[in-house]
């Protein structure tokens, strides 16, 4: 008897979809970070909130109520960090790099990918570097717009080239330190500074250049590569998340799919 008073539409189902989407991508988007603390802190204080103020407990849901009538603000001013990430993801990702729809392509921008031979210089300087354990920090990307990060390094707009990536990373280059940037077939810039990742849950001989690998994946669709000056390892960073590789052809075939255009 009760269940023929419950009427659900279609719409209702797809705003429980929606709103299932954007809690799951809030929760990536926040989880192993402290602002994740802070989110169930302010869950919880609301909770309190409507269990005082279910209870009739007029003075202590007034004094609750004034917090919450300002919730909105102070949450931008807690998780402006997030909300800048999630903003620059979105522009990003979904409207300048999507394969079906590229407002970069509207616009009239044009990209250029990365040819196999590119692809092929860059994987053999990383194993190259690795093998001598020279610390090494690359964004690979055809895509993504870089004139923020290079205008805090080196620009060079140079062809993609294996020994040319080994001089800036050598240890005694005025280049090493930093990241170079790739955007197509060019090498655009060297020693750019990347944001670092501000998570909590990350292993702790993780240092400063796999922070910024990830936080740079984490704000950006780019494959940041890395060799690590402490073991030689050679990683890749993609949405947040670093996957070591261990042979040539692992890396090439990453860098492959990453890459848009046919790289026969």
């Amino acid at each position: 008897m009760i269940l023929q008073f419950i009427s659900i539409r279609l719409l209702d189902i797809l705003d429980i979809f929606l709103v299932a989407i954007l809690l799951y991508q809030l929760y990536r988007l926040i989880r192993g970070t402290a602002a994740m603390s802070i989110f169930i802190g302010i869950v919880s204080f609301y909770v309190v909130w409507r269990i005082v103020h279910s209870l009739h407990m007029e003075l202590l849901s007034n004094i609750l109520g004034q917090f919450i009538g300002v919730g909105v603000l102070a949450l931008i001013v807690v998780f402006q960090q997030e909300i800048r990430r999630f903003l620059l993801i979105l522009g990003t990702r979904y409207f300048f790099t999507n394969k079906r729809f590229a407002l970069g392509k509207l616009l009239g921008g044009d990209v250029n990918y990365a040819s196999k031979t590119d692809i092929d210089a860059i994987v053999d300087s990383l194993f190259i570097m690795a093998s001598s354990k020279t610390g090494a920090l690359i964004v690979f990307s055809s895509e993504v717009d870089f004139s923020a990060i290079i205008q805090s390094g080196e620009p060079l707009d140079a062809d993609v080239n294996s020994i040319l990536l080994q001089t800036i990373f050598f240890k005694n280059s005025p280049l090493h330190d930093g990241a170079v940037i790739i955007a197509g077939n060019r090498i655009k810039a060297a020693k750019c500074v990347l944001p670092s990742s501000e998570r909590s849950d990350l292993p702790v001989q993780y240092g400063m250049r796999h922070r910024s690998a990830i936080g740079m994946s984490e704000e950006t669709h780019a494959v940041i590569l890395v060799v690590s000056e402490q073991t030689g390892h050679v990683s890749y960073c993609f949405n947040g998340t670093i996957h070591p590789v261990s042979s040539r052809s692992e890396l090439k075939s990453v860098m492959i799919k990453h890459n848009r255009k046919d790289t026969k």
